[in-house]
């Protein structure tokens, strides 16, 4: 009865050994007696216990932070700057076979790509081309670990942490464009009601009736103002006018 109990329990550790249920989004990477037989799954997978061993790899995108880095960029400013990597195994046999530890291999990878890249880049394309940026760290990891049977989809930089002096350098910076677009619109204003008080000038030049009109209108707002004394110039043609309807001349 022990001797059943025994073989029993024998039997138990191999079938727990020889069998593997792999999900959708995982593939088993097979060696027999240390030689690569091939990939298993997804679903049931059943190998010999002792001879042979399935190395699991999920192919899953994997979200990976990248520290920051300490970098110095192609015109001498300090910046610390940091990224997420989305990537994923595609080739399960080449992310076990040619290299160590893929995760491992891929972080060490994008640390020193990003470094590579900010380094050769100036602080105004940082800033304002951070697209252009991600592209050319994305193309340069692919580019790297195809050969690892890994896909990179995309790289962000997230952060980019800029020294307070310079920091207050840019502000003083963005304060002087507004400056400078806020007195070239005042100009264009200028510039555009010049223009139109040149053309009502040379309407009204034309029209001398006009003119009065003109000068009683303003007459009429000036009246509405509370000032206790009211000085303005009266047209001799005006006062000519009205002295001539007073003597009944011509």
């Amino acid at each position: 009865m022990g001797g059943l109990l025994i073989l029993a329990l024998v039997v138990l550790v191999l079938l727990m050994k020889a069998i593997y249920v792999l999900r959708e989004y995982e593939r088993g990477v097979a060696f027999r007696l240390g030689r690569y037989v091939g990939i298993r799954g997804p679903g049931f997978v059943l190998i010999i216990p002792f001879f042979d061993r399935l190395v699991r790899v999920s192919l899953r995108i994997v979200a990976m932070d990248v520290p920051p880095q300490d970098v110095i960029t192609k015109d001498n400013v300090s910046v610390k700057v940091n990224a997420v990597v989305y990537y994923r195994v595609f080739e399960p046999d080449k992310a076990i076979i040619e290299v160590q530890d893929f995760n491992y291999a891929t972080s060490q990878l994008a640390q020193t790509t990003l470094r590579s890249v900010i380094g050769g880049s100036e602080l105004d394309e940082l800033l304002s081309e951070r697209e252009k940026i991600n592209q050319e760290l994305q193309s340069i990891l692919d580019k790297q670990t195809d050969s690892w049977g890994i896909k990179v989809s995309a790289v962000e930089v997230k952060h980019v942490d800029l020294p307070d002096t310079m920091q207050r350098a840019i502000a003083r910076q963005a304060e002087a464009e507004r400056e400078r677009r806020a007195k070239i619109i005042h100009a264009d204003g200028e510039l555009q009601a010049s223009e139109k008080l040149a053309h009502a000038a040379n309407i009204l030049s034309k029209e001398p009736s006009s003119i009065q009109l003109r000068f009683l209108q303003t007459l009429s707002e000036i009246s509405v103002e509370k000032n206790s004394t009211i000085v303005f110039p009266v047209p001799v043609d005006l006062l000519q006018n009205l002295f001539r309807r007073s003597t009944g001349g011509d």
